[in-house]
């Protein structure tokens, strides 16, 4: 386990969810990785997000969504498309789905909101990595179909952002360069 924050960072590597493999998280590591997106900043103390784990016993209805999805998107799409839609559903052996919410009628900026959510979502990959896990982010438009949104349980004021997903890296990626300062940064 790795306590040290400028060791953890650089460590730290995305990991493609179908490169995750057993083990993931127990319910105790589960548990202090949650803790730690509990730390992220949070201007009015709202919450404007929650995750829902995908649990294996529900991982086929997350199949019938993507495929739900990929048939929206192109009708024709043959079985083998259809099988590797649902196939999605089975990588990473722990599965959450961030959401952001975004209740209309606070004061707070649907931006700001994401931002909490963002480091909420990076305290949560920075304490798998401390677990010794690896982990990943995964996107895409499946994420807001109808089909998801109920499986998801959805509100009109929230929005499926990422699945993350935690396990055991298959394969250990070399570092990638970094940005430098300099790159970024600037002064008035």
């Amino acid at each position: 386990m790795k306590d040290n924050l400028w060791e953890l960072l650089p460590a730290r590597r995305q990991v493609g969810l179908r490169r995750l493999e057993a083990p993931g998280p127990d319910d105790a590591a589960l548990a202090r990785i949650l803790h730690a997106a509990a730390q992220a900043p949070d201007h009015g103390l709202l919450r404007p997000w929650r995750f829902v784990l995908i649990p294996q016993g529900r991982r086929a209805d997350l199949g019938a969504a993507f495929e739900e999805a990929l048939a929206r998107r192109d009708p024709g799409a043959d079985a083998a498309a259809r099988a590797a839609a649902r196939e999605k559903a089975q990588h990473a052996p722990c599965l959450l789905v961030a959401i952001l919410v975004d209740a209309p009628a606070t004061p707070i900026p649907t931006a700001e909101k994401l931002v909490s959510l963002g480091c909420a979502v990076q305290n949560m990959l920075l304490a798998a990595q401390a677990l010794g896990l690896g982990s990943g982010l995964a996107s895409g438009g499946a994420l807001d179909t109808p089909g998801m949104r109920r499986l998801l349980r959805l509100e009109a004021h929230e929005q499926a952002v990422c699945f993350i997903g935690l396990g055991t890296a298959a394969v250990t990626k070399p570092p990638r360069e970094r940005p430098q300062p300099e790159q970024f940064f600037s002064s008035l």
